[in-house]
C-alpha cells in the first residue's frame, strides 16, 4: 500500500542445514503517504517437495517521516487551496477544551507550520481559524485549515480540512489527525 516499489527482487539462496542468512532489499518511496510493506519468506526442504511460507510482520511507513514545516505567502496558500483537487475533511473530536492548546497539538502532531499570524489567534473569543502548511521531501504541498469553536459545555467542535495535489497526502494526514486529535502525542 502506498507508492512503494521494490527496487530489485532478492535472488534465491540455498542454505545448508542449521545455517542462516541476512538478505537486504531496497524499497523506493516515491510519494508522501502512509504505506505498509508486506513480505514473506518462501522455502522448500529437500525431503518435502511443497513450498512453505512464513508471513513476516508488516512494516509501516509514516507520512511524518517525509513532511516538514514550511512557509508560503498568504496569496500562494490561497492559490494552492483553490487549485488542489484532493480534500479530506476531518471532524474535530477531542477532549482538549482550549482552542489554542488544540491548535498547538495539531501543529505538533502533523509536523506543520502555522501561517496565521499569532495576533490573529490570541485571546479568548470562543472560536479559532488557522492555516497550516508543510512540504514533503518530494516537493509536494500539504495545506490544512483548522476551524474550531468552543461549545457552551466547553467542548470543541469544528473541522480540519486538508488539501493537496495528491490523494495520498490528504488521506494520510487525515488519518494521522484522526488518530492524534484526542490529545495523545
Amino acid at each position: 500500500m502506498g507508492d512503494l516499489k521494490l527496487v530489485e527482487r532478492p535472488q534465491n539462496y540455498s542454505l545448508a542445514p542449521e545455517r542462516s542468512m541476512q538478505i537486504k532489499a531496497n524499497i523506493k518511496v516515491s510519494s508522501t503517504e502512509t504505506g505498509v510493506i508486506f513480505g514473506n519468506i518462501v522455502y522448500e526442504t529437500s525431503n518435502v517437495m511443497e513450498r512453505n511460507v512464513v508471513v513476516l510482520n508488516d512494516i509501516h511507513i509514516d507520512i511524518m517521516d517525509y513532511i516538514s514545516p514550511a512557509v508560503c505567502s498568504e496569496v500562494a496558500f490561497r492559490t494552492m487551496w483553490a487549485e488542489f483537487e484532493w480534500e479530506n475533511k476531518v471532524a474535530v473530536n477531542t477532549t482538549i477544551q482550549n482552542e489554542r492548546e488544540f491548535l498547538d497539538h495539531i501543529i505538533k502532531s502533523t509536523n506543520m507550520k502555522c501561517l496565521t499570524a499569532p495576533s490573529a489567534i490570541e485571546g479568548e473569543c470562543g472560536f479559532l481559524a488557522a492555516n497550516l502548511y508543510a512540504k514533503s521531501v518530494f516537493g509536494e504541498d500539504a495545506l490544512v485549515n483548522v476551524s474550531i469553536e468552543k461549545q457552551t459545555d466547553g467542548a470543541l467542535s469544528g473541522y480540519i480540512r486538508i488539501r493537496s495535489k495528491t490523494q495520498g497526502i490528504a488521506l494520510s494526514l487525515g488519518d494521522k489527525i484522526t488518530l492524534k486529535q484526542k490529545g495523545s502525542s
